[in-house]
C-alpha cells in the first residue's frame, strides 16, 4: 500500500526566508528517496508563515515511520526550524487510491 502524507506548519511570518533555506536541503534528501513518489510545498496566500506540502510514497505508514522519518538529513532541518513553530505541526496519513484515481 502507498501513503500520501499531508503537513501543515505554522511559523511567524519573519521567518519565512530562514524556515525556506533551513527547510531546502531536507526537501532535496526526501525528494531524492527512490520510494518519494512527489513532493510539493505550498504556502497560504492569506499568511506567509503558514505552509502545506505533500508527500507520496510508495511504500506504508509502518515504513515512513520506522526507515525514512528516522533518517538523519531530518535533525538539522528540525533543529532549525520546530523553534519557529508558533502552532503544534499539523500531520495525516491518507491512504493513496491508486493509479485509477490520479
Amino acid at each position: 500500500m502507498s501513503i500520501s502524507l499531508h503537513v501543515s506548519i505554522y511559523i511567524d511570518p519573519s521567518n519565512r526566508t530562514a524556515f525556506l533555506e533551513a527547510f531546502k536541503p531536507c526537501f532535496e534528501a526526501v525528494r531524492a528517496e527512490k520510494e518519494c513518489l512527489f513532493f510539493e510545498i505550498y504556502s497560504d496566500p492569506d499568511d506567509a508563515g503558514h505552509f502545506s506540502w505533500v508527500e507520496n510514497w510508495s511504500r506504508d505508514v509502518e515504513w515512513f515511520m520506522t526507515a525514512q522519518i528516522t533518517k538523519d538529513y531530518y535533525k538539522p532541518y528540525l533543529v532549525a526550524t520546530e523553534p519557529m513553530f508558533i502552532k503544534p505541526r499539523e500531520v495525516k496519513f491518507y491512504d493513496r487510491m491508486g493509479e485509477a484515481w490520479t
